[in-house]
């Protein structure tokens, strides 16, 4: 009998394996509830994908059903994408067109993310701010400790990623300090190294390429950003050739 149950509970773990492998639908949690109505608002339609965790790579989108080839897989109204475009439409805006010199569209971003998430429940954007990422693992966010331990052309892109989040944050402050009105707390408090280091990794991990007009009010670098709400869960194994 003894080994009659062991046999059974390893074709159990084997199963539970197999399907959390294959994705565990997530859709039923509360923040992905209230992120889809969020989305239907802005006039985004239910699609084929849930929410779900992998075994290997974490969060994604599971289909309900077999795809084919040429299937539209996922259409997001514009209405819902986080662009430089609702930075400038909001309370940062004036802020941003008279800083000088002008900051660049990635920090804008970052500036605006960190500000909506020190909101809260005040923000237009906590459906979206609360299923991202609360910390991540790109080199930039590992311990020196550890980044010695990677190998060599790792560990130089590591340590590239980490200059250049200190430096963003060094020739920041200025800009920083300038959005005192608009907070009851000390700038510094809110727009630190830890919450730049949060704001840049959700940019440069999720969002998709979106030109954009140039405007005076940013830097030269290219205006190329869009966070995209739910398509920005979309994930894929890194076993796996994607076109």
């Amino acid at each position: 009998m003894k080994k009659s149950r062991g046999r059974t509970g390893r074709k159990r773990r084997r199963k539970h394996v197999k399907s959390f492998m294959d994705g565990v639908n997530c859709s039923h949690r509360l923040e992905y509830i209230n992120l889809k109505k969020w989305l239907k608002e802005r006039g985004f339609e239910d699609s084929n994908l849930r929410p779900a965790e992998f075994l290997g790579t974490g969060r994604g989108l599971i289909t309900t059903k077999a795809l084919q080839a040429g299937d539209l897989i996922i259409s997001l109204p514009e209405k819902c994408l986080l662009t430089t475009s609702n930075v400038l439409s909001s309370c940062l805006g004036p802020h941003i067109v008279n800083w000088k010199p002008p900051v660049s569209p990635l920090l804008a971003l970052c500036t605006f993310l960190i500000a909506e998430k020190h909101s809260g429940e005040k923000s237009p954007w906590k459906p979206y701010l609360d299923v991202l990422p609360q910390s991540y693992t790109c080199p930039a966010c590992l311990e020196p400790d550890v980044i010695n331990l990677l190998p060599n052309p790792l560990k130089k892109k590591a340590q590239e990623q980490k200059m250049m989040i200190q430096e963003l944050f060094r020739s920041s402050k200025g800009f920083f300090s300038s959005l005192q009105p608009l907070f009851a707390e000390p700038t510094g408090t809110i727009f630190n190294h830890r919450a730049l280091e949060w704001a840049w990794c959700t940019v440069n991990t999720r969002t998709v390429y979106m030109k954009h007009p140039r405007r005076e009010c940013f830097s030269l670098e290219p205006d190329v950003y869009a966070l995209a709400p739910y398509l920005d869960l979309l994930n894929h194994s890194p076993n796996v050739q994607v076109r």
